[in-house]
């Protein structure tokens, strides 16, 4: 499930993540946020940033058990 998370502190300052998307997808799907909201202070990209989107990751079936 594709989520785009805002969380706003006490003093305002509002934090947005995403969730279940791959590559740059999660940048493009949060602009129109980060176009109303101003200014962007910092940015950290987690791991999924770097997945490539169009490639599935591999599933492995549990063998044991």
């Amino acid at each position: 499930m594709k989520q785009i998370i805002l969380d706003v502190s006490d003093d305002g300052e509002v934090r947005i993540e995403t969730r279940g998307f791959a590559g740059k997808a999660c940048l493009e799907e949060a602009q129109f946020i980060k176009d109303l909201l101003g200014k962007e202070l910092t940015r950290n990209l987690t791991p999924a940033y770097y997945q490539d989107a169009k490639k599935k990751a591999k599933r492995y079936l549990n063998l044991c058990g």
